[in-house]
């Protein structure tokens, strides 16, 4: 034992003389058990430090990514009465087809010539309207003629006032030129009778001179009653032209009032037959309310009213239509404190209810009937329960598995967004202290935008 002499003692020889020697040996068992759990040992740390890719969970629903494709109700623009249903659940409809026809319930549009009347009332005031314009048409002549008029009877009225003028110039012209006769005259009529008297002049001279005398006495009063007659004359033109002028005034003054009556008429008119036109044209419109038609194609899903006879209101809703090829999306809600790590474009794994999967979150590229997507919306405000929602639409690629046709909106979804790559032993000891994901990494991926200001 000691090693102090040179005889070495055969361990398998006293093995087997020596019985207590037996008893103390190792089941081989145990060495089996002990080389397996060294083994096992080895083997998990060495999974240890195998790459692990972290993920955030999510639960939610399949949607539709866009408003339109959407279940929506199908509202009644009018109020009406049922009259005739044309579907039924479950139906698929085209768009533009009928759903159901109502009939009128208001007592002022039970008159079913209504639009008839209305038609023939617009005519009617189009026809008025019509009329007055030719009326103002007809008065703008007229203006136009008296203007003409009032001008060619001031020019012939000026003309006759200037003749009047020159009437009296030469009138007065020959009044003095007269009376400078007669005043020579009575100066040789004066020399005439004192020669009378000295008998120098005969009788039969003198009375002639007399009688001449007198004639230019007579000339002188008929020319002078000729320039009080042209003075009178050139008085009358004056005042013709001057009456002419309002005479001419007031008519143009009367056919201006008469066509501002028909102006007010005809503006009048026209808001009447605005009125009229779009009565019209809302009795028109709302005489094809009374069909119902479908939006867009889709499914009926639900009616929300039944039976024949049953009246409704403007704005209820009818029935609900699930539009036909959607393109649906999965909304993922995630807790705030792993929101701030998702950026949109990040590839997600997901697993619908009714699909069965075997999902390895860490390891995705072994899991086993699951379906790649991205993110590709994630919301600005919580929800309620102080959640996020992200939408996931399919993701594209060559490797790819689409998602299933067979997809209805509302079916249950489980997703896990997909982060960085860290080794086994990190992720355990980030999941033992409750540390997010990432912790040593700040997110990127999504450039942040500024908000468009709107113009004013």
């Amino acid at each position: 034992m000691l090693g102090i002499s040179n005889q070495k003692v055969d361990k398998t020889v006293v093995e087997k003389k020596v019985y207590s020697l037996k008893l103390l040996q190792t089941p081989r068992s145990g060495r089996v058990l002990a080389y397996w759990i060294v083994g096992l040992s080895i083997v998990i740390i060495f999974c240890l430090f195998l790459p692990w890719q972290q993920n955030i969970e999510g639960t939610g629903s399949i949607t539709a990514l866009t408003p339109q494709d959407r279940p929506q109700e199908v509202p009644s623009v009018i109020a009406g009465q049922i009259r005739r249903w044309h579907i039924q659940e479950g139906q698929f409809i085209s768009e533009g087809d009928t759903i159901l026809v109502l009939s009128e319930v208001k007592a002022e549009y039970f008159d079913p010539e209504q639009l008839v009347r209305l038609r023939e009332q617009v005519d009617a005031k189009e026809d008025a309207i019509d009329a007055t314009r030719d009326n103002i048409r007809a008065i703008d002549v007229q203006i136009s003629a008296l203007e003409t008029g009032l001008g060619l009877s001031l020019d012939k009225a000026r003309n006759k006032l200037r003749q009047a003028r020159f009437k009296v110039t030469s009138d007065s012209a020959d009044f003095e030129a007269i009376k400078r006769q007669l005043f020579l005259q009575e100066d040789l009529f004066k020399r005439s009778n004192s020669q009378y008297e000295k008998g120098l002049m005969s009788l039969n001279e003198y009375q002639s001179r007399e009688a001449k005398l007198q004639e230019m006495r007579a000339k002188v009063v008929a020319t002078q009653n000729k320039y009080a007659v042209s003075q009178q004359e050139l008085i009358n033109a004056r005042i013709e032209l001057n009456s002419l002028q309002a005479e001419y005034q007031e008519k143009i003054f009367k056919a201006q009032s008469d066509k501002s009556y028909y102006q007010t008429y005809l503006a009048t008119s026209q808001g009447e037959l605005s009125e009229s036109r779009n009565k019209y044209a809302n009795i028109d419109i709302r005489t094809n309310q009374y069909v119902i038609r479908a939006p867009q194609d889709g499914f009926i899903v639900k009616t929300l009213r039944a039976g024949i006879g049953e009246n409704i209101k403007e704005g209820d809703a009818v029935v609900t239509i699930q539009p036909a090829r959607p393109r649906v999306a999965v909304e993922l809600y995630v807790r705030a404190m792993d929101v701030p790590l998702v950026t949109r474009g990040r590839e997600v794994r997901l697993e619908f209810d009714g699909w069965p999967a075997l999902q390895f979150s860490g390891w995705p590229n072994v899991s086993v009937g699951t379906f790649g997507g991205v993110v590709t919306v994630i919301d600005q405000v919580g929800s309620e329960k102080g959640e996020y929602r992200l939408l996931i639409t399919p993701k594209e690629g060559e490797n790819e598995q689409e998602w299933p046709e067979q997809l209805r909106l509302g079916a249950g979804a489980y997703g896990w967004v997909m982060l960085e790559d860290v080794p086994v032993w990190y992720e355990i000891w980030r999941r033992f202290n409750g540390f997010p994901p990432s912790l040593y990494e700040a997110p990127g991926g999504e450039e942040k935008k500024e908000p468009v200001q709107a113009k004013k």
